[in-house]
């Protein structure tokens, strides 16, 4: 009903139910008088007929009681379809010529209205989560390159089943070939086949064009030597001499893609590799610096993890678990830790340009060395050789076995230097400024054998590959945000990947080809990348601030990160050796065994 209808409607339909259900019919009382009578005389009529003890009856007319019946069942009829309820339109059946139950007493549209959504709680079948971790990712990734390889496989193959074998053909000038024969080739694109001189062939005019997949196949023509020009071949098809033999012939094939495609779909994938997005360990870490420029957390080959906190400098055992103060600098700050490759020896960096050696089994300090005029923030071990990076724009080559404070002075960087890598192998140096530069040093030269400008943010992140020699990776930060690797022999870049944000550390995996980074803002999420694709194999988050320091245990299997949420954790990213099974029950077994101290 419309909104700008009568109350007296309003009120009709409201008692409209009611009233359907009633036999009563309200009609005029004139009406009602008329009826009356003529009720009374038809009831006389039908009394005089039945009951012949009256009267002065008259005998009755069958026919006039014929039309009386009728006129009463015409006046019952017409009463039961009077409308008496609402004077709202009624919905109309359609009958059509299909059987549709009749569900009059069923409002259905309301009962369409009224079933639960499939996620409401009322539902308890709601629909099953698409899956969207890295597994899920890594498994679709697998599935879209078969799916590549495949389609190139249908669409650009390059052989015609050929119905039968080369080997019976008995033409020794026929150029041999497998059970197929090629299209690609140049020769092919025309009749007679190539395989004989440019010279000896019909004039171009005189030869007949074949289509790119030949249906049949005819010999060369042996007259066209003599320049005549015979357009019926000499020999019969190959179809001939034999059937063609070979089992995985594609044209003995039922299936509808060649046989390499289905040894490709058959062939046994190599299962995504699951690394856990939750840290096994998180340890706190009080007074961790919120500083990009700094370096301090390094993981030394004696299984020891050493943190500067403050002034202080703290190692933690990774097998017992147990917690050492190694040093506590009372008027300085801890800017920078590293541990040398072999051996239990430490350089620490501070705030006033100090160089600490320290012995960590004994505790005690072996020398210090000047030579900056601010904060070091970033150190270097090459064997004997300690370079140390500092705010005042110097290298400082250090011989520890040598009593003079430095080797080598090494100017390059126009502001603070705060990344400092070495390749032992390769005796190069890498070093990231402030200044978005980085340069690569030849041995102990004091000019840089490169100095790269691709960067648009500091260059903090650096790592040598331990698997490709003169291999150097490097992120740039927030402005940049982007991985580059760089061929040292060369002198050029060789790819790049954009991050999405800023880059603070890179480590190359020891056991595989792949490396992790670290990231800040705006994400602050670890990644693990798969080179040299950089496809991204996980990612990991759980620091709420900058993920700003990265060290990768001795076995290469964990790594632990440290942000400014004060925290250090521990994450399994790396599988162990397999060639000689390096970290199988040594160091991740023991360092699970013990609980999240928190």
């Amino acid at each position: 009903m419309g909104e700008n209808q009568p109350e007296s409607h309003q009120s009709s339909s409201i008692v409209a139910p009611f009233m359907e259900s009633s036999t009563t019919v309200d009609v005029p009382a004139c009406q009602e008088d008329n009826t009356a009578s003529s009720a009374t005389r038809k009831r006389s009529h039908l009394v005089g007929a039945n009951g012949h003890s009256r009267e002065g009856s008259e005998p009755v007319d069958a026919g006039a009681l014929s039309r009386a019946l009728q006129g009463v069942e015409r006046e019952t009829q017409r009463r039961e379809r009077t409308p008496v309820g609402s004077p709202s339109r009624k919905r109309q059946r359609i009958y059509g010529d299909r059987f549709i139950p009749n569900r009059d007493g069923r409002d259905l549209q309301a009962s369409f209205s009224l079933i639960p959504d499939n996620n409401s709680p009322a539902n308890p079948r709601t629909k099953k989560r698409t899956p969207h971790g890295e597994l899920h990712f890594q498994r679709n990734e697998e599935a879209n390159r078969t799916f590549s390889n495949l389609l190139q496989s249908e669409l650009f193959s390059n052989t015609v089943p050929q119905p039968t074998p080369p080997n019976l053909s008995p033409d020794p000038t026929f150029p041999s070939s497998s059970h197929s024969t090629t299209i690609n080739d140049p020769s092919r694109a025309r009749t007679p086949p190539g395989g004989r001189p440019s010279s000896v062939l019909a004039p171009a005019s005189l030869t007949p064009s074949t289509p790119h997949k030949n249906i049949f196949t005819y010999m060369s023509p042996q007259h066209h030597r003599n320049g005549s020009a015979h357009l019926t071949p000499s020999r019969t098809p190959q179809s001939r001499h034999g059937p063609n033999m070979n089992p995985h012939s594609d044209l003995y094939s039922v299936s509808p893609i060649n046989y390499d495609s289905q040894r490709l779909l058959l062939s046994p994938k190599k299962a995504p590799r699951a690394v856990s997005k939750v840290p096994f360990k998180v340890l706190d870490a009080p007074d961790l610096a919120d500083d990009f420029y700094l370096n301090l957390v390094d993981w030394g080959s004696s299984n020891i993890l050493g943190v500067g906190l403050g002034s202080c400098v703290f190692m933690w055992n990774s097998a017992t678990g147990r917690v050492t103060k190694l040093c506590d600098l009372q008027d300085d700050i801890v800017t920078s830790v590293s541990w040398i490759q072999r051996g239990s020896h430490v350089s620490i960096g501070t705030n006033k340009g100090l160089v600490q050696i320290w012995d960590a089994e004994r505790c005690r300090r072996l020398r210090t060395m000047t030579g900056h005029s601010a904060r070091v923030g970033a150190l270097a071990w090459n064997d004997h050789i300690l370079s140390s990076g500092s705010r005042d724009r110097l290298i400082f080559h250090r011989d520890v076995r040598q009593p003079e404070q430095w080797l080598r002075k090494l100017p390059g960087h126009k502001q603070e230097v705060c990344g400092l890598r070495w390749n032992g192998e390769d005796g190069q140096l890498a070093s990231g400024g402030n200044d978005n530069k980085l340069m690569v040093w030849d041995k102990l030269s004091g000019t840089p054998l490169y100095k790269f400008s691709d960067h648009t943010a500091a260059v903090k992140a650096i790592a040598w590959s331990p698997h490709q020699h003169h291999l150097l990776a490097s992120g740039g930060g927030t402005a940049d945000r982007r991985i580059k690797f760089w061929n040292t022999q060369t002198g050029t870049c060789t790819s790049e990947i954009d991050t999405g944000s800023q880059v603070c550390n890179l480590a190359w995996s020891k056991n595989s080809n792949e490396l992790v980074s670290t990231h800040g803002f705006s994400q602050n999420q670890i990644v693990v990348w798969k080179y040299p694709s950089m496809t991204q194999v996980a990612s990991l988050t759980g620091h709420t601030y900058r993920v700003l320091y990265l060290a990768m245990s001795p076995d290469g299997q964990t790594v632990v990160t440290g942000a400014g949420d004060e925290t250090l954790r521990f994450w399994k990213c790396f599988n162990k050796r397999q060639r000689d099974g390096i970290g199988g029950e040594g160091l991740g077994s023991r360092m699970e065994l013990s609980s999240v101290i928190r």
